[in-house]
């Protein structure tokens, strides 16, 4: 078969489609012109339109397809930004432990990351949050899971209304806002952590899936708290955390040690918690972090195996504005331990306050439906 000259568009595709089907490229296009006595630049003009890459044609797809495709691909997020992600003040809150140095790091806007290690319930990521609002600084919180995995993490494609879009995820949304990014319980964090590493050392990170790489904007910094130190928990306490990959714990350059707060400052949180809610009974503050020093002292000595955490002891203040029964706050709070705990706690705090009523607190008094039963 052979053309004119003046070869029209639609006889250079029934011609490329006959010999060589919808799909080819540069070679078969040369030769289709060798054997037709035409020019390749004219033919490929006639054709550009099918153009799907350099030196690749496909007569089924358009130029305009790939591009809408392109477009739909490379979208922005859905979900639209927050304006301010910087946290609320809390005027309960009290510092104590590493808060300054976290402060000053932070301040700094230094790329400087950050690993936060304690026993749950000690104010590890509360001291955060509260840090980043009294600098004005915003902050996004991750909660990590042995599920978390890059698409959580860095981002990935959303279907919405028919069209597939690239949404960002919460480390993208850090690095591109100057954030504070908190890694909140990362012991607990697989290998696909892993996928920070370059994050890590403040060179951003090449979005692969979209071909673009993001830098982090000034001020971006990682904060990562944990019960462990990465190592896992020797113990047995805190099930699920993980041995972390060393190269990943050796990108954090400083680590803070959090114990509970001292007594007099325990004192503080109480009375501050408890002023908000109206409850006047600061005696019962008192002897809640009594009670507190003492299981305390009684657990790293090796007489009971649970402990009493700064959160739990707010937890009974708490329960005692809405009961107004100081053993029934307790006994409510401290139901999530086994019986023998329980028990040791109780009689801990019975040595704090001569008004306790341990043999009533033993009865575990319910009410139901106005009738009162004793088991």
């Amino acid at each position: 078969m052979t053309f004119e000259l003046k070869m029209t568009e639609q006889q250079a595709v029934d011609g490329l489609r006959s010999a060589f089907g919808n799909e080819f490229v540069a070679a078969d296009v040369k030769g289709f012109c060798a054997m037709n006595n035409i020019g390749y630049a004219t033919v490929t003009k006639k054709i550009q339109k099918y153009k799907v890459s350099k030196g690749k044609w496909n007569l089924e797809v358009t130029t305009a397809a790939v591009e809408n495709i392109e477009k739909s691909f490379s979208a922005p997020a859905v979900e639209p930004q927050v304006e301010n992600l910087v946290p609320e003040k809390d005027d309960t809150f009290v510092k104590f432990g590493p808060f300054n140095d976290l402060k000053k790091i932070l301040s700094s806007k230094l790329f400087y990351p950050t690993f936060i290690t304690g026993l749950s319930g000690n104010g590890k990521t509360f001291g955060v949050e509260q840090a980043c609002a009294q600098l004005n600084r915003e902050l996004i919180r991750v909660n990590i899971t042995i599920e978390t995995d890059e698409d959580d993490l860095i981002g990935g494609f959303r279907l919405v209304d028919g069209a597939t879009v690239w949404h960002d995820g919460p480390v993208i949304q850090a690095l591109n806002r100057g954030a504070i990014l908190l890694l909140d319980e990362i012991d607990l964090a697989s290998n696909k952590i892993l996928c920070l590493q370059s994050i890590l050392e403040g060179k951003g990170v090449f979005l692969k899936k979209i071909g673009k790489f993001v830098k982090p904007a000034k001020g971006f910094n990682i904060v990562a708290t944990a019960n462990t130190k990465g190592k896992g928990s020797d113990d047995g306490r805190f099930i699920g955390t993980n041995v972390l990959n060393e190269a990943f714990l050796e990108r954090f350059p400083v680590t803070f040690e959090q114990d509970y707060p001292a007594p007099t400052t325990e004192s503080k949180i109480l009375g501050g918690i408890a002023a908000k809610l109206g409850v006047t009974d600061t005696d019962f503050c008192k002897r809640l972090v009594d009670w507190g020093d003492i299981i305390r002292k009684t657990f790293y000595d090796g007489g009971i195996e649970e402990i009493i955490s700064t959160r739990r002891l707010v937890h009974i203040v708490r329960a005692f504005s809405i009961f107004g029964n100081k053993q029934k706050a307790i006994q409510t709070c401290i139901n999530r331990f086994d019986d023998e705990t329980k028990q040791a706690f109780l009689e801990l705090y019975d040595k704090v306050d001569a008004e306790f009523n341990l043999n009533s607190a033993e009865d575990k008094m319910y009410e139901e439906n106005g009738v009162t039963t004793f088991k």
